[in-house]
């Protein structure tokens, strides 16, 4: 087994293991659907990676779930520093010229998902839910609120409790955002999806106003906990609510087995 099967293979585990332990300290009623009953996600770890790389495999796989060439898709990442700007966004939030963010080593670039502007970083959790929403009830609005579940279940894991606010897509910790969420579909497949601050450096916000809210703040996993938290155990954890609240048997593969025919 090469490393990336190996690393896979660890990963896998990983997310079975948190799964076990998401039915048992959610202390969910009845008997478990088999996991050969439920559709399938693959869980692909991009590990640390540009947000220009990952949006060009993003598209990559969007087009072949489109075609039914792949199944669902979970794309799980972390970008260095970087700025995005949404479709419907308002280029007056940020508060920074694009020089100045490019001086302290911020990219920045509009993005063709919605919502406003926002910050992702070292630290943060992105997951990419690649998904047909026809198999799901055609509904974005049921779709945004079942990626602010997976956000809630996961963060509950970890003795946060968390909530979502109305009108304003995302999960909140009183009156400040932990969770941007972001997505675009086309012929009914999404991209882009969630970002999760767990060890996340709330300075970086201060160049933007995140998501357009004048009002609000951000906040942190390590800043709610006071202490540091491993990504890679909230990663596991937050893969098992997706599995569980989207009702997908997760199967976790590298990057290279998953499509062999994208190129850089």
């Amino acid at each position: 087994m090469n490393s990336q099967g190996k690393k896979a293979y660890l990963f896998y585990i990983d997310v079975v293991m948190a799964f076990i332990t998401t039915e048992r300290e959610l202390c969910l009623a009845g008997e478990s659907e088999r996991a050969g009953d439920l559709d399938v996600c693959w869980i692909v770890d991009l590990g640390r990676r540009s947000y220009r790389e990952a949006m060009q495999l993003q598209s990559y796989v969007v087009a072949c779930r489109k075609l039914n060439q792949v199944p669902d898709c979970l794309l799980i990442v972390e970008h260095p520093h970087i700025v995005t700007l949404g479709r419907s966004g308002d280029l007056s939030h940020l508060l920074v010229p694009q020089a100045e963010l490019e001086k302290r080593g911020v990219d920045f670039q509009v993005v063709d998902r919605g919502g406003d502007i926002t910050y992702h970083g070292p630290g943060q959790l992105v997951a990419y839910p690649i998904m047909d929403l026809k198999c799901q009830q055609r509904d974005i609005g049921r779709y945004l609120r079942q990626l602010e579940s997976c956000t809630i279940n996961t963060l509950e894991m970890f003795g946060i409790r968390s909530e979502r606010v109305s009108g304003a897509t995302g999960v909140w910790v009183g009156d400040k955002k932990i969770a941007a969420i972001g997505v675009r579909t086309s012929q009914w497949v999404t991209s882009h999806g969630v970002a999760l601050n767990v060890n996340t450096d709330l300075r970086y916000f201060r160049f933007i106003v995140p998501c357009g809210l004048c009002s609000k703040g951000v906040t942190s996993m390590q800043e709610v906990l006071e202490t540091p938290i491993e990504i890679r155990l909230v990663t596991q954890r937050f893969c098992s609510c997706f599995g569980r609240v989207f009702s997908r048997n997760l199967q976790a593969l590298p990057e290279v087995d998953a499509f062999p025919g994208y190129k850089i």
